[in-house]
């Protein structure tokens, strides 16, 4: 089968890709925009332990997801946790789902949002397919993923776990102002220069 042509990147662009990529290393700032997949978690992660081991200055990590693959979520979300150097977590846009679950990773102090932030907890979804017992399978993986996801939430906000598990029963949006009093977020900001 014949792979149709594609025109490789322009060289225009890759010197301004290298300057943006170094200047964003040199602001320890990271980007998280779009779904969360696994490509996303490998990058993030990867940098994540690149900025760690320059310096232990704080890292920003600016967040802009509907969510995505749970799991993928939770690579970001432990290896911020894991590494030395802290992290403020900044939502922008909206902030879904699994991607809420990572933005949790941060602790509420170091949790901020610009004014117009969105955000959306819920409990997971996904398709179940195959033989039944296989479906069994996978409704007892979602009971255990749905468990675990309002168990962080809950800790991380101070919410009661089971007003938590009512909350994300259905989707449950919250403004800026709405997810400072939930405690997802420690304090709306507009500019950098208030992080610390």
């Amino acid at each position: 089968m014949e792979t149709p042509y594609t025109a490789a990147p322009s060289s225009a662009t890759e010197p301004r890709t290298s300057y943006l990529e170094e200047k964003a290393f040199k602001a320890r700032t990271l980007l998280i925009f779009g779904t969360v997949t696994d490509v996303t978690a490998a990058d993030v992660t990867r940098r994540l332990i690149a900025l760690d081991a320059d310096s232990t200055d704080a890292i920003d990590i600016l967040v802009s997801s509907p969510g995505g693959h749970l799991e993928s979520g939770d690579a970001i979300h432990d290896i911020v946790r894991f590494i030395a150097a802290p992290v403020n977590m900044i939502g922008t846009g909206w902030v879904g789902s699994a991607a809420t679950h990572l933005y949790l990773a941060a602790p509420r102090e170091r949790r901020y949002c610009l004014p117009n932030t969105r955000f959306l907890i819920h409990q997971p979804s996904g398709g179940a397919g195959g033989p039944a017992s296989d479906i069994a399978i996978q409704a007892r993986e979602m009971v255990k993923a749905r468990e675990r996801i309002a168990r962080t939430i809950a800790r991380e906000t101070g919410k009661p776990l089971e007003v938590v598990l009512a909350d994300i029963e259905r989707d449950h949006w919250l403004s800026a102002e709405e997810a400072v009093e939930y405690g997802l977020v420690s304090r709306i900001i507009e500019r950098k220069t208030e992080l610390s």
